[in-house]
């Protein structure tokens, strides 16, 4: 299956970074065509223009490639840090402008006019990696999990894609090289258990 994997970290020394090359060579290892992209890497634009907001396609290339992979991936995977809450305004603007109407949800009116969406996303697994510096109680009980519904509920889930997953590591700052291993593994395990489990139901359904 076609598997996007989006990073969205500045440092190819990071934490995310590791996760990312660990991501890519576990599904590699379970045959799936992975398309990775390292959004500033690749020098990924995050401000949408007008022009695509009114027509709907953009005049750079790169966007439209993005669009096209994420039309026809399967799985997506995206790793990126915890930055406010939020992740970095890079991959904000990815989602601006690559998740847009007409390829990744459209909206149906009721008799009262009253909008509601329509997933358009074929993605049949989407898992998003986080690192925080942020305690996990704090994170939760007094931040409520800002990134949790922001991919879980206002993106993944308007989209279509009800299989998501997501795992948080932390505290990056203060962390053992000892513990970013295990964390390694962790994120190879769970990208095992979900993308196997995808194949195995295609097998099982005749599926190509």
């Amino acid at each position: 299956m076609k598997v996007s994997v989006i990073m969205g970290h500045p440092n190819k020394k990071s934490f995310n970074y590791a996760i990312a090359e660990a991501v890519v060579s576990q599904l590699t290892g379970l045959g799936h065509e992975v398309l990775f992209h390292d959004l500033y890497e690749e020098g990924f634009e995050a401000v949408m223009t007008g022009y695509e907001l009114v027509n709907g396609v953009s005049k750079d290339a790169l966007i439209e490639q993005h669009c096209k992979e994420i039309e026809e991936a399967e799985g997506i995977i995206i790793i990126h840090p915890n930055w406010w809450g939020q992740p970095p305004a890079i991959l904000k603007g990815w989602v601006d402008r690559v998740l847009r109407m007409g390829l990744a949800y459209d909206e149906r009116k009721d008799d009262k006019g009253v909008s509601s969406p329509i997933g358009l996303l074929k993605t049949k697994v989407a898992i998003v990696f986080n690192t925080s510096n942020t305690p996990e109680q704090h994170e939760v009980e007094v931040l409520k999990d800002p990134l949790e519904t922001i991919w879980k509920n206002c993106i993944f889930s308007f989209c279509g894609v009800k299989n998501f997953h997501r795992k948080m590591f932390r505290i990056i700052e203060s962390s053992t090289l000892e513990e970013r291993k295990g964390w390694l593994k962790e994120a190879e395990a769970m990208v095992n258990e979900h993308f196997a489990l995808i194949d195995k139901k295609q097998m099982i359904n005749g599926d190509e």
